[in-house]
């Protein structure tokens, strides 16, 4: 990424914070003891993508910063007959980014809520790069969908 600063160019890494929040539902167990609750289930699911995120190196991103310390949530949704609760446990990442399209798999997570640039402060793209971003995103919605396919047509 190449950043304008008067008549000088500078070559400089996008830094951005993003907010995922990990879903839990609980399940009704086979029997009365033994099962999580929703509360629990976000917990723990919010624990095991930080240690994949932590673990498995995403080309082009650099972790910065993981931050566990905001509370789990719940949520309460209708859906006509009945009252449907999941609860929710919220990371946010401070990355460091080559490229905007390195983004790209963090972003169509069903996950994703919130971006934040952090710097540089003025981001101006390219109209070739614009395209490549934009490509991209279509390349990264397609395998998304087709894996929600294959997942749901078993």
């Amino acid at each position: 990424m190449k950043i304008r600063i008067g008549n000088e160019l500078l070559t400089e890494h996008i830094r951005v914070r993003i907010r995922l929040d990990y879903r839990g539902e609980s399940r009704s167990g086979r029997f009365f003891f033994g099962s999580k609750s929703k509360e629990q289930i976000a917990e723990t699911m919010r624990e095991q993508q930080v240690a994949l995120l932590r673990n498995v190196p995403l080309q082009g991103i650099f972790i910065e910063d993981v931050d566990l310390s905001l509370e789990v949530y719940t949520v309460s949704q209708e859906d006509g007959r009945r009252n449907h609760e999941a609860a929710y446990a919220p990371i946010i990442l401070t990355l460091r980014i080559e490229n905007l399209d390195d983004l790209l798999p963090l972003l169509i997570k069903p996950e994703f809520r919130k971006i934040e640039f952090l710097s540089p402060e003025n981001i101006s793209l390219h109209r070739l790069d614009m395209e490549r971003l934009l490509f991209r995103l279509s390349q990264s919605f397609q395998h998304e969908t087709k894996l929600l396919e294959q997942k749901y047509s078993r």
